[in-house]
């Protein structure tokens, strides 16, 4: 593989230049091909065994018992490929054609052991990998012209695979285009984009060169598991003894939850009571792209780093500050980035425990004391159970006493709020729901023999009878779902908010040397899902969530989250409904409740900004495409910054406060008000008054002195 010289301007210093020169072919020599240099993996003794007992393992213990056929070895060659190059960037359609071979061929190779497919596709895609840098690191010694009216595909999972070489090439120019004028807008110059992108590109190569047998065959089992559904999949051996440490900070850091997505590390979830949680400025699919110690530290890009390296990176001794580089969740394109800054500290037990407060709503001239509980997670201290068996730490300990607290306040309605709460243990969900209703069934659980267990509140005190609102959003899931879906199907309150995530299974993790009891070395695990949940009105919550009552429009419901969204999911379906009273608490005041939310959603600026947001995103995501004209960026960056500016200062004018002058920096933004929560309140008031108004209770304090 000759280095062609360009005719472009070189933009470095004759030293700078030779050391790219001598870092370009030592790159070179290693990718010629299959040279030697570049080192093929193959699959380790006790591969074949375990690849053969995971494909007697999964159509035997998973909820949907799928035998290993030629439909799941299209599925595992699909996934498997999606895993190694999900944005079609490195692999040619030579090469997928090539693997096709393999698409009905897959499922025999496992049962006779076979792994050879496995490792030439891992081997294919580490040498296409180093193609590409050697190509990046070459393009990056020249010139990019931003004049030049081209466009930029970031998201390539819809489009074909490039046909030839100089196809990737071009797709790659304008990727390597599109990064260096992200820097030059973000400020950077020619020296700093260069040494940014340069590290970049080796830190994924190494990143790919570090991988061995064990991981190659981790993730062609994975592609197997996850051809089942998506939270299905197999552990090696030292992910199964370090499980959550590659996917999620140690409780000494800032508590979140990160994946690889690509080059990047996207955050997955926030861990309730961690650092990140209470800054509030961190937020699931929000990607992590630099990181920087204290408050002066210099700002490393961690861009195709190793998921491993960017974790040990963030985490650090309590009390230290980290600063986080983001392309937040909602941005429009990746030049939309800002920084924040985190103190490390352990996730403190007391900062996850459910909380309250009161709020007097003043609605149609009478006063309500609402009362609002917020709960991050659902925990129980099963330790401490046995010692204090009816006083011991849970979530649904916390709320009795919260609610008995409340009731002495004198609340007239009470709003749970489970936004952004992942869930946790299924009996609090449970005992939590019983709260609310006599005994009763809370949800059914399916399991892989086809049998229903209904599991039941079983205690007939009732802690609270009232008007009763649950906020839910796209990260509320599993244990949250089953809550709120319970409360749903009993009509007991309305639920409002956005569709919840859609987790509606549970896994297990089956140890692999527990059927090759002879083998001299661990295995590994595979984790398999093998139960899913219903409702009790006979509707599962896998797939579909929970669709609240009353649908208030967030930008969270465009992004890729939420059950579907992930591919192969297992889909919504429907079994028996169980025997449970309908309370008819909402349902009669439903239509009203929609009419009056609506008008005031209409007329309030804060739902106005959220829908112009939403637009603004959807319009984004069907474009999905960036242009490649400094001019034209630049002025895109304008017009996002114009629209902030004119949204700070209509906020400011709503306050009272003056506006900004027209080249004054914006600073500190001011705090966006909740417009869910301050909407569920007069939700809630209309419940409160409706009800009232039905059976003959007595409303809240009247206010309306001048007019009785």
């Amino acid at each position: 593989m000759n280095l062609k010289m360009s005719k472009c301007k070189s933009k470095y210093k004759p030293i700078e230049s030779i050391f790219r020169l001598i870092t370009i072919i030592s790159i070179l020599l290693n990718v010629n091909g299959f040279a030697a240099s570049l080192e093929n993996l193959s699959p380790e003794e006790q591969h074949p065994k375990a690849g053969y007992i995971i494909s007697k393992l999964l159509p035997r213990y998973h909820y949907e018992h799928t035998e290993v056929t030629d439909k799941i070895s299209a599925k595992q060659l699909e996934q498997y490929i999606e895993i190694l190059d999900p944005n079609k960037s490195y692999f040619l359609n030579s090469d997928i054609r090539e693997f096709s071979h393999y698409r009905h061929e897959l499922d025999d190779a496992l049962k006779n052991g076979q792994l050879e497919p496995a490792y030439l596709i891992f081997n294919r895609f580490k040498t296409r990998v180093h193609e590409r840098i050697v190509y990046a690191l070459d393009l990056l010694s020249k010139e990019f012209n931003f004049t030049e009216d081209e466009r930029f595909q970031p998201d390539r999972t819809d489009a074909r695979w490039p046909e030839d070489a100089a196809e990737l090439d071009d797709l790659w120019r304008k990727r390597l285009k599109n990064e260096a004028l992200e820097q030059k807008l973000r400020k950077k110059n020619e020296a700093e984009i260069d040494s940014i992108l340069t590290r970049r590109y080796t830190n994924f190569e190494r990143r790919i060169d570090e991988y061995d047998a064990e991981d190659v065959f981790q993730l062609f089992m994975t592609a197997l598991a996850q051809s089942y559904d998506p939270h299905s999949a197999y552990l090696s051996p030292i992910t199964s003894d370090n499980f959550g440490i590659e996917m999620s900070l140690s409780f000494q850091g800032i508590g979140a939850s990160l994946v690889q997505d690509d080059v990047y590390t996207k955050v997955h979830s926030i861990i309730p009571g961690g650092p990140a949680d209470r800054g509030k400025q961190l937020n699931p699919n929000d990607r992590i792209i630099g990181v920087a110690q204290g408050e002066s530290g210099q700002m490393l890009d961690v861009i195709g780093m190793r998921l491993d390296d960017v974790v040990q990176k963030i985490r650090g001794k309590k009390g230290t500050l980290v600063r986080l580089q983001i392309i937040p969740a909602d941005a429009i394109s990746n030049d939309e980035t800002k920084v924040i800054s985190i103190i490390r500290d352990k996730v403190v037990l007391k900062d996850r425990e459910a909380k309250s407060d009161t709020v007097k709503v003043e609605h149609d001239g009478t006063e309500y004391t609402i009362g609002v509980i917020t709960i991050p997670t659902f925990y129980a201290d099963y330790k401490d159970q046995r010692l204090h068996p009816s006083t011991y730490k849970s979530t649904s300990n916390d709320v009795k006493r919260l609610i008995e607290e409340l009731k002495s306040a004198g609340m007239d309605g009470l709003i749970i709020d489970l936004r952004n709460n992942g869930g946790g243990f299924l009996q609090e969900a449970i005992l939590l729901s019983g709260l609310f209703i006599e005994t009763g069934p809370v949800v059914q659980v399916k399991k892989t023999n086809g049998s229903v267990d209904v599991e039941r509140d079983t205690d007939p005190d009732v802690v609270y009878d009232g008007p009763l609102a649950v906020i839910v959003n796209r990260f509320s899931a599993s244990a949250s779902e089953i809550f709120a879906a319970a409360i749903q199907d009993y009509d007991r309150g309305v639920v409002l908010g956005s569709q919840t995530f859609g987790k509606g299974t549970v896994q297990t993790l089956l140890n692999l040397n527990q059927f090759m009891p002879r083998a001299p070395e661990k295995l590994g695990q595979l984790k398999i899902t093998i139960s899913k949940f219903y409702r009790i009105a006979g509707g599962s919550t896998q797939h579909l969530g929970v669709i609240p009552d009353i649908i208030f429009p967030s930008v969270q419901n465009e992004m890729e989250i939420g059950e579907n969204t992930e591919k192969n999911a297992l889909p919504w379906d429907q079994i028996q409904s169980t025997n449970f009273q309908n309370l008819g608490k909402v349902k009669p005041y439903l239509n009203q409740l929609l009419e009056r939310s609506h008008q005031r959603t209409a007329k309030n600026p804060e739902f106005t900004y959220i829908e112009q947001d939403l637009e603004l995103y959807k319009e984004n995501q069907d474009r999905n495409s960036l242009s490649l004209n400094e001019a034209v960026r630049q002025q895109e960056r304008s017009e996002q910054e114009a629209n902030r500016f004119e949204r700070e200062n209509q906020r400011r004018t709503a306050k009272g406060l003056p506006p900004l002058a027209k080249d004054e920096e914006i600073k500190d933004r001011m705090p966006q008000p909740d417009a869910v929560l301050i909407e569920a309140r007069f939700v809630l008031a209309d419940l409160i008054q409706l009800s009232s108004l039905n059976d003959g209770r007595p409303v809240a304090k009247d206010l309306r002195k001048d007019l009785r």
